[in-house]
Formats: C-alpha cells, sequence, structure tokens
C-alpha cells in the first residue's frame, strides 16, 4: 500500500516491516472474506435468509464506522512522537496464557524495600500512605540511555492504602463543607436523582454525526440560507458543544448579514452583555427589523435604558405599531400621550393609538381626537364606538348615543365597510361588557336586522336573544327582544320570553313595567294579568294587586280565570266574605265547573259543611262530568260529617257511597275515584263498630270489599299504574305479602314502564333483592324521578352517602315539580346528619323557587285543609316529618289511615 493513497498514514520511511504487515493484514482481509462467502453459501441452501443478515451486519458496521469517522479523521494530526509513544501491543494468545496457570510471587529486595523506606522519610505532603508508593526507573534509564520510551515500575503494595487515604480525605471534605458530621447524601432519594438527572445527550452520536453532514453541505451549497447556519448551530447545541454552536453561529452572522433571524439566534446562544453587543451590530447592518430591537430591549433591565433602545428602534422604524406600542407601555400617563400624539401622526391608520389616546385625554379633547380619527379611518366602526361610549360615559341621553349609531351605520355603508351582523352582536356584547348598555342597545337596533329575511326574523331574533342569555350578555338580549317587540307587538311567546328575562334578572320594577307593557298591548291574554297582579301580590302590595285585577275584569268580564284569581286573592288575605262574592258573581258571569269546585273549597275551609255540600249538588247537576265535585262529597261525608255526628254515621256513610258510585258511573277512567272509594270500603266497618274485637273483624271485611272494588277498577282501567298500586298496598295494610307479590307482578306485566310500580318494588323487596331490582328498574326508566329517588334512598340506606346525594339532585332535576322527590331528599339531608344545615336551607329555596304541585306525599299535605295557607317551605317541613314518623313505624305513609 502506497502511504500517499492513505490519508491517515503517518509522516515516514516505509520499510520492509511495513511491507510485511501489509501482507499480513492482506491475507486476513482474504481469509475472512472467504469465510462470509461460506457462511453466505450455507445459508442460501438452508433455505435463504443470508442476505437479510448480511445486509443487516453491513448496516451494523457502517453504523460504527460512522461512530468512530471523526476519531479516524483527527488521526491524521498525529505527529511522528505522538505515534512512537504509543505502547505496544502484548501478546494475548492462548499458547501464553495456558502456560500462566499459576500465579509467580516475586521477593522484593533489600535495595527496593530500603529505597521505599527513605521515601516514607523524605516524605513532606503530611501523608505517609502516600508517600510510600514509589516508582522504580529502569537501569538503563538511570544510566542515561533513552530508548524513546520510560519503563516505570510502581510499588503496588501501596496503592490499597493510598486509595483508602483519598476516599477518606475527600468524605472528610465533604462532611466539611456540609457543616455536619453525617454524609450529606440522601439515602431514600438517591436512585431517584440519579434517574431524574437527563443525559447530556439525547440524540444517536450516529444522527448528530448525519445531521452535521447534511447540514454541512446545505451551508457550502448555499452560505447565505440562514436557516441552515440555525439548524447546524442548534444540533451542536443538542450535542451539548456551545463553544462549538457560537462558532458556527458567529461564521452565519458573516455569510447572513442582513438575516435577522441568524442575529437573534447568535444573541440567544450567548450570554446576556456579548448578546447585547451582537445585537447593536445587527442593529446596525437591518436598521428595519423591529424584532431586533424588541429583543434588544428585552435583555435591558433599567428602564431608562430600554426606552433609549426604542428611541433608536423608531428613529429608525417611525411607522411600527409594535414598537410604538412597546414604547408607549414604558411611559407614564403624561408622557405616553406625549408619545400617542407623535404616534398617530405617525401611524395614522393605527386604530390602538387613536383610541388609546382618546383615552387619556379630557372628555373635549377626547372628541376631537374621534373626530380626527374618523375622517382618517371612514371604514373603521371602533371609532363610532368609541364615541358612543364617551358619551354614555358622560351620561348623555341615549337619544343622542342611539344618533352616534344611526350615523355610523349610514357612514360605513357609503364608504363600503362589510360589518356582518354577527360582528355587530359581537360588538354590543364587548360594550355590554365593557359598561355600556347603552351603547349596545344602539347597535342592537341598528344592525339587528341586518341580513334577515322578514319570515326569519321571529326565529332568528329569539334564538339571538337566548344566545346572548347563555353568554351572560343581559343587556344585549334584552335589547334585542325590545327590538322584537316593536317589530312583532302581538307575538305572546316574545312577551313571555321578556317576561321570563326580567324576572331571572332583572328589577321588580323592570318586571313590573314589562307585565304592564304586556296587559296594555294584548288585554285579552288573563296570563298576563294573572301574572302582574301575583307579582304585585308577592311583593306586598295588595291594594296594586287588586287594581291589576280590577283591570283585568274590565279586559275580560265572562274569564272564569280572573274571576277565581281575584277572589283567591281575597281569601289569601283573610277577606272570606270578598271572596265569597266574588265567587258567587262568577259562578253567575262564568258558571264553570272550577268556580263550583272553588266555593265549596271556601265554604270547606270555613266548615260550612251544609252549604259546600249544597255548592257540590249545584255543581253536580251542570257539570256531571267533573269528577272532583264527587270526591269532594264523599270525602266531607266520611272524614268530617261522621265524626261529627256519631249517631248519623250510617246515614253519611251510605251518602258518602253514594257520591262515589255516582262518579264512578259516570267517570268510570278517573283512578282517583276508584282509590278513594275503595278506601272508603276499607274504612267503613272500622267507623260503624264500636268494640275492640269487632273492629279486627270489621278490618277484615272492609279490605274485601275494597278488594273486591279495585278489581272491579282495574277491569274497566287494566292500564292503570295507581291502581294496581292501591291494590298491592290494601294487600300489605291487610297483611297479605304473598298476595301482595303477585299482585305486583301482574302489575308490572300491564304497565310496563311505570316508575311509581317500580319505584314501590324497590322499596318492598328484601334487602339482598334491592340491588337486582334497582338495576331492572334503571334499565326500564332511566330517567324516571320516583324510580331514581328510589335508588338513591337504597344508596342511604347502605351509607353511600355521596352516591345517593348525587342521584337525589339528578331526581329534583328531571322533574322539579314532583314534590315527593323533594320530601324524600329533604328527609335524607335531616335523618344521620348527611346535611348540613346550610345544604338544609339551600334544598329549601330551591324547593320554593320550584314550587311542585304533584306527588302523593306532597299533595296529601298541600290539599289538607289545615296546611291550606302554609307556604312551600313548611309544606316541605310537614311532609317530611310525616314520612319520617311512617318510616320509624315501619309502615307507608300511603297506608296510615286517618282516625
Amino acid at each position: 500500500m502506497n502511504p500517499d493513497e492513505d490519508p491517515l498514514a503517518v509522516d515516514g520511511q516505509y520499510d520492509q516491516e511495513d511491507d510485511e504487515a501489509d501482507a499480513v493484514w492482506d491475507a486476513i482481509d482474504e481469509r475472512m472474506q472467504s469465510r462470509r462467502a461460506k457462511r453466505k453459501r450455507n445459508n442460501g441452501e438452508d433455505g435463504g435468509g443470508g442476505d437479510d443478515e448480511e445486509e443487516a451486519s453491513s448496516n451494523a458496521r457502517s453504523k460504527i464506522r460512522a461512530q468512530f469517522r471523526e476519531l479516524k479523521d483527527q488521526l491524521g494530526e498525529v505527529t511522528e512522537d505522538q505515534w512512537a509513544a504509543i505502547p505496544d501491543v502484548g501478546d494475548n494468545s492462548l499458547r501464553y496464557k495456558q502456560n500462566r496457570k499459576q500465579d509467580v510471587f516475586t521477593p522484593l529486595s533489600d535495595s527496593l524495600l530500603e529505597q521505599r523506606n527513605l521515601s516514607n522519610l523524605d516524605s513532606t505532603a503530611g501523608n505517609k500512605v502516600m508517600a510510600s508508593t514509589t516508582q522504580v526507573v529502569d537501569a538503563k534509564q538511570q544510566q542515561g540511555e533513552d530508548s524513546g520510551y520510560k519503563s516505570v515500575v510502581t510499588n503496588m503494595s501501596g496503592l490499597s492504602a493510598a486509595r483508602g487515604a483519598v476516599l477518606g480525605m475527600s468524605l472528610d471534605k465533604t462532611a466539611s463543607s456540609s457543616g455536619t458530621t453525617t454524609a450529606a447524601l440522601d439515602k431514600s432519594g438517591y436512585l431517584t436523582s440519579l434517574s431524574s438527572r437527563a443525559p447530556a445527550i439525547t440524540a444517536d452520536i450516529g444522527d448528530i454525526t448525519k445531521a452535521r453532514l447534511l447540514l454541512k453541505s446545505v451551508r457550502d451549497t448555499n452560505p447565505q440560507h440562514g436557516p441552515g447556519w440555525i439548524a447546524a448551530a442548534r444540533v451542536e447545541e443538542a450535542a451539548n458543544k456551545p463553544l462549538q454552536a457560537r462558532k458556527i453561529i458567529q461564521e452565519g452572522c458573516e455569510a447572513c448579514p442582513n438575516s435577522q433571524d441568524v442575529w437573534l439566534e447568535a444573541a440567544r446562544l450567548h450570554p446576556p452583555d456579548v448578546a447585547k453587543r451582537i445585537l447593536a451590530t445587527a442593529a446596525r447592518r437591518i436598521p428595519t427589523s423591529v424584532p431586533i430591537f424588541l429583543k434588544a430591549a428585552d435583555l435591558e433591565h433599567n428602564p431608562a435604558a430600554k426606552k433609549a433602545v426604542f428611541r433608536k428602534a423608531l428613529e429608525a422604524n417611525p411607522t411600527s405599531i409594535t414598537l410604538w406600542k412597546a414604547a408607549i407601555d414604558l411611559e407614564e400617563a403624561d408622557d405616553a400621550k406625549l408619545l400617542l400624539a407623535v404616534a398617530v401622526e405617525k401611524c395614522s391608520h393605527a386604530v390602538e393609538l387613536w383610541l388609546a389616546l382618546a383615552r387619556l385625554e379630557t372628555y373635549g379633547n377626547a372628541q376631537k381626537v374621534l373626530n380626527r380619527a374618523r375622517k382618517v379611518l371612514k371604514a373603521d366602526r371602533s371609532i363610532w364606538i368609541a364615541a358612543a361610549k364617551l358619551e354614555e360615559g358622560q351620561n348623555k341621553p341615549a337619544t343622542l348615543i342611539d344618533k352616534i349609531m344611526q350615523r355610523a351605520v349610514t357612514s360605513l355603508i357609503k364608504n363600503e365597510a362589510v360589518v356582518t351582523r354577527a360582528q355587530w352582536l359581537e360588538e354590543a356584547e364587548k360594550a355590554e361588557l365593557a359598561g355600556s348598555p347603552l351603547t349596545s342597545a344602539a347597535i342592537v337596533k341598528h344592525t339587528i336586522g341586518t341580513d334577515v329575511e322578514e319570515q326569519d326574523q321571529f326565529r332568528t331574533w329569539t334564538e339571538d336573544a337566548k344566545g346572548c342569555l347563555v353568554r351572560g350578555s343581559v343587556a344585549t338580549a334584552r335589547a334585542i327582544l325590545s327590538h322584537a317587540l316593536e317589530v312583532f307587538p302581538n307575538k305572546r311567546a316574545l312577551w313571555m320570553q321578556m317576561i321570563q328575562l326580567e324576572r331571572e334578572h332583572g328589577t321588580p320594577e323592570s318586571l313590573d313595567k314589562e307585565l304592564a307593557s304586556a296587559c296594555e298591548r294584548l288585554p285579552h291574554i288573563e296570563l298576563f294579568w294573572l301574572l302582574r297582579a301575583k307579582e304585585c301580590w308577592v311583593g306586598g302590595n295588595v291594594d296594586k294587586a287588586r287594581q291589576v285585577l280590577t283591570d283585568a275584569f274590565n279586559a275580560n268580564p265572562d274569564s272564569e280565570t280572573v274571576w277565581l284569581a281575584a277572589a283567591k286573592l281575597e281569601w289569601e288575605n283573610g277577606e272570606v266574605e270578598r271572596a265569597r262574592v266574588l265567587l258567587e258573581r262568577a259562578r253567575e258571569r262564568a258558571p264553570t265547573a272550577r268556580a263550583f269546585m272553588k266555593s265549596a273549597l271556601l265554604e270547606w275551609e270555613e266548615q260550612n259543611w251544609t252549604q259546600a255540600l249544597r255548592l257540590i249538588d249545584d255543581g253536580i247537576k251542570k257539570f256531571k262530568l267533573f269528577a272532583k265535585l264527587y270526591m269532594m262529597g264523599g270525602q266531607i261525608c266520611s272524614e268530617h260529617l261522621i265524626p261529627l255526628e256519631r249517631k248519623n254515621a250510617k246515614s253519611h256513610l251510605d251518602r258518602a257511597r253514594k257520591y262515589f258510585q255516582a262518579g264512578l258511573e259516570r267517570c268510570p277512567d278517573n283512578s282517583s275515584l276508584w282509590i278513594l272509594a275503595s278506601r272508603l270500603e276499607e274504612r267503613a266497618p272500622s267507623l260503624l263498630s264500636t268494640g275492640e274485637g269487632s273492629v279486627k273483624a270489621a278490618v277484615a271485611i272492609g279490605a274485601t270489599k275494597a278488594r273486591s272494588l279495585l278489581e272491579l277498577g282495574r277491569l274497566k282501567n287494566p292500564k292503570s299504574a295507581e291502581l294496581w298500586l292501591e291494590s298491592v298496598r290494601l294487600e300489605q295494610r291487610a297483611k297479605n305479602p304473598k298476595l301482595a307479590d303477585t299482585l305486583m307482578a301482574k302489575a308490572l306485566q300491564e304497565c310496563h314502564g311505570s316508575g311509581n310500580l317500580l319505584a314501590e318494588q324497590i322499596r318492598r323487596a328484601p334487602r339482598v333483592e334491592k340491588k337486582s331490582k334497582s338495576a331492572l328498574a334503571i334499565k326500564q326508566c332511566p330517567e324516571d324521578p320516583q324510580v331514581i329517588t328510589a335508588v338513591a334512598e337504597l344508596f342511604s340506606s347502605e351509607r353511600k352517602i355521596d352516591k345517593a346525594r348525587k342521584w337525589f339532585d339528578r331526581a329534583v332535576l328531571l322533574n322539579p315539580d314532583l314534590g315527593d322527590s323533594w320530601v324524600r331528599y329533604y328527609a335524607f339531608l335531616k335523618s344521620g346528619n348527611h346535611g348540613t344545615k346550610e345544604q338544609q336551607q339551600q334544598l329549601k329555596e330551591k324547593c320554593v323557587a320550584a314550587e311542585p304541585k304533584h306527588g302523593e306525599l306532597w299533595t296529601r299535605i298541600t290539599k289538607d285543609m289545615k296546611y291550606r295557607h302554609k307556604s312551600a317551605g313548611e309544606h316541605l317541613e310537614l311532609a317530611c316529618q310525616r314520612l319520617q314518623e311512617a318510616t320509624s313505624e315501619s309502615k307507608s305513609i300511603l297506608g296510615v289511615r286517618e282516625k
């Protein structure tokens, strides 16, 4: 091999030994190639696969060669002395190892021991152990013969002791630096701290080398390409070679003096002081580069220095809005005002600068500034909106603000500015958020009808109002509905939406104003009159409520609803005679079934049983299909007259039966009538009997008659879940659990998916079956509030308080009108300290706001004459108390008989 052909060869004479060495290496290479060829042939005979293995091994060898490419390149710089100083490779062949089967120990000579003792005596390092390690030079070297290298014989006897001494010194130094006598090592967190240390180079060495070669080719091909220099510098930074990265980026700055990215990268890679000088040079090279000045200002910590940088930047870039904003942010209000005055002259198209200057000026100067801006920026809506906000801030009348927005829309259309309806609504919401509701209303008034067809206006505007309410923009929604009511004044849905908005987000005065407007615009709709009268009554203004109802009479003289509302107002305020007179007039002017029913209820409450029954009989003659009159007649006779007149109990009982029989004949599909009639038959024997033994026999007789009546009712109403449920409870009260189970199974077959029946099944099931029954019920009725309440009670019994609270919350949200869910939830919070006083009060307030009307537990309290004038919160307390009493006695509240 010719040395000139190998770039890695060192300079020198090529002699015969080198020739022999080359021949040996050539023979080795030939031998290895023959072996590989033979292996390849064998693999091919075995079925292939040799090519893949050969290719894989070739790729692995090439990867290893790539890793050591730099080291090979550096061999060209090795000098002759360095090459000669490389030690000889020992012969570690097998034939020599076989002869060294036993270690040979050679004793030290006396001269060597003496020399070590002398070294120990002459030691001045303060550590005799370290001095015991000596070096003995070869005899030839002592005689002055230099053979080109030193042969050193190391005394090995003291190395172990020296290592221990060094370790001790290190530990002593560590202990002294920590200030304690214990080791400053966290035993528990030592391995964790080691694992948290990231390696210096995460990338593969081969990948970094390839990236270097690729980027070097990029730089050589196009030296003016700045990203190439930046990428090369970041590769070196990733390889943990910051000095090389800085060197490359400096070369990049010289090759690409007009690339601001290269200068910014150079500033990033250097310390702050050096980065400042680099950015100063960059600013001289590229005076129009805004990012360079911004970076230079960021490196300055002194406000005065920052201001100086921005002044230099603005001298070179007077039209840069970014630089003006950054410079103004550093100044106080007065200096900022001066800078803004110059900035709007230099950057007259910057809306932000005009608005900022207007905010800093006084009212008069702000008007002048906005007028100037409006002349310069004729197609920008922000200037007009700012002018309207300025006037609103000075408490100017709404007409002036409305006039400004009208001129704004006209001017923008004239200057062909394209502003969509959605953009105007967004501006209105921003104005409301900024505290300018009049400006928001003016924007809505003049832009809400943009690009909306006439037939789509009602639907579009109602959806816009709902969307604004969802986003919390109440004033904008109010303005949209106000404009919509001007266009559609006879739309009842719009008025209801507006009233609901005022009820939730407005004041009592604003709500009364909208209700008055609705009554004036739609006088024949009784609902608005009743709502206004109720709000006045709730607010404590009874006289005003009476006046509202008087006006309602004038507008609707034959309205049953208005008459009954007026009677209720007097009734609730203790004016019974007034209520009686109003109800009498209602029966004359608007004779309806509800008028007779309310009249009978009033007499019932006043315990005028004869008059109440007379009114019921009159009502039945006129309205034979009104089931509630039959119910009221039967209840008065059985529940009130019999306890008062025990002597005439038989006659009162027969009269109650006649009421129920007549009602069942005319209203056979009314489940409540069948249930009340069956309960009367169940109680009838006990009402007439006197002795204890006869009472027990009477209970069995009454259950038999009630069972027959319920069977007849189920035949006529086979899908009535209420009748099936009453039959099951009747058997429970009669202590027939097996028959109750049979009826429950039949009821679930006939009324599949009934929430009442499924909830009852969960409550009366054995403890081991409750979970399976609950799972089946949820599968059949996943959104039924009664089922959800029953499951919540199951969780409560299992002490799963959080789950129970979540399921109760879900039940009251599904149907807020169902009072039973509120009652059971309130009982849960009061029992077992499952809820605090605050939580109980919050639930009571929610129940009052929901105003529930239905539910078996709830109506048993609300329809009781003793509690008719109680509030919803008091009804909740009473129902909860009765439920807890029934639970403590292990009875169903629906089975408790009135005594």
